[in-house]
């Protein structure tokens, strides 16, 4: 029996290949709105991120979501998106 491939994707803040479902996935819609998306259905330009808050703060010290979203993020977005995942990793 063949063993069921399991998708990989690279962390934007630890450059680590992870399992998908281990990893959360930060997207930019067409209206050029960034969230983050804990089914994995959203529509738009995904970006893939450990649940971990040292992740995050090392993406964004790197500057990993403007090279993965090709724009420039504001600082309150930024504070939006990392005040989301300290509630999601709260529970």
């Amino acid at each position: 029996m063949k063993k069921k491939k399991i998708p990989m994707r690279m962390c934007i803040g630890c450059q680590e290949m992870k399992p998908k479902k281990e990893l959360l996935r930060v997207v930019k819609n067409k209206e050029n709105e960034i969230s983050i998306d804990f089914v994995g259905k959203k529509p738009g330009r995904g970006a893939y991120i450990c649940k971990e808050v040292e992740c995050f703060d090392k993406a964004r010290r790197n500057n990993g979501f403007e090279r993965a979203f090709e724009t420039s993020i504001d600082s309150d977005i930024y504070e939006a998106l990392k005040k989301e995942l300290e509630t999601e990793n709260d529970k």
